[in-house]
């Protein structure tokens, strides 16, 4: 894994994050599974693995939002609005019924792992895991509604299986996504803490890019 060393900026800081990861985001977005899910290609086997790797991702993300609310930048970001964790729970059991494998009790991703491992190692300075949350939560309220859409139009869903991209508290997500970024621009950080959390944004889409390339791997049996 590399770690961008993008120059300390006056720009504000949501811009930064933004800019500065725009590479990686790319990458990851243009993986073979995302492209073959975002096409609604990929079947019920397939929708539940990649859902297994992220309840572990998320369970990690909401425990330490909870742990960190004492620190500004976390309370600054961290919402229950936005929890994906029951909503992940919900889908899993749909597409698991759906697939007709269960969900295991024991379910083991070395790209999952090493992503929590990087969660639990960032805490020990708050900024780091904003920039995970924000990589997370803000695609979920920006590309994941998409994706959402198209498997509810194209597999005739109506509704179900898709509680991850769902926020009903969230009725009009470009006014939350504003709200969330001037917050982040009022965050108290020197340009070398800026300069830190803008190459941890990169560092967040390399470990999703990690996990679509493992489940990438397996492809073959997830089509439709």
């Amino acid at each position: 894994m590399t770690m961008l060393d993008p120059a300390p900026t006056t720009a504000p800081l949501s811009l930064a994050m933004r800019e500065g990861s725009q590479e990686a985001h790319t990458e990851a977005e243009g993986s073979a599974f995302m492209a073959e899910l975002t096409s609604a290609r990929v079947n019920a086997l397939g929708v539940r693995d990649y859902l297994l790797r992220y309840r572990e991702v998320y369970r990690t993300m909401e425990l330490l939002g909870a742990e960190l609310a004492g620190d500004a930048a976390v309370a600054a970001v961290v919402d229950p609005a936005l929890d994906r964790l029951p909503a992940i729970e919900d889908d899993l059991a749909y597409w698991a019924e759906v697939a007709g494998a269960p969900v295991p009790a024991v379910f083991h991703s070395p790209a999952t792992d090493a992503y929590v491992a990087r969660l639990l190692a960032v805490r020990a300075w708050a900024p780091l895991f904003v920039a995970h949350h924000y990589t997370r939560y803000l695609g979920d309220l920006s590309g994941g509604q998409v994706i959402g859409r198209v498997l509810d139009r194209e597999l005739g869903l109506e509704g179900r299986g898709i509680a991850f991209y769902a926020f009903p508290a969230i009725p009009k997500p470009k006014p939350y996504k504003d709200g969330y970024r001037s917050r982040l621009d009022a965050l108290d950080l020197t340009p070398e803490q800026q300069r830190q959390v803008v190459a941890e944004v990169s560092v967040a889409f390399e470990l999703n890019q990690a996990v679509f390339t493992e489940l990438g791997e397996d492809l073959a049996g997830y089509l439709r």
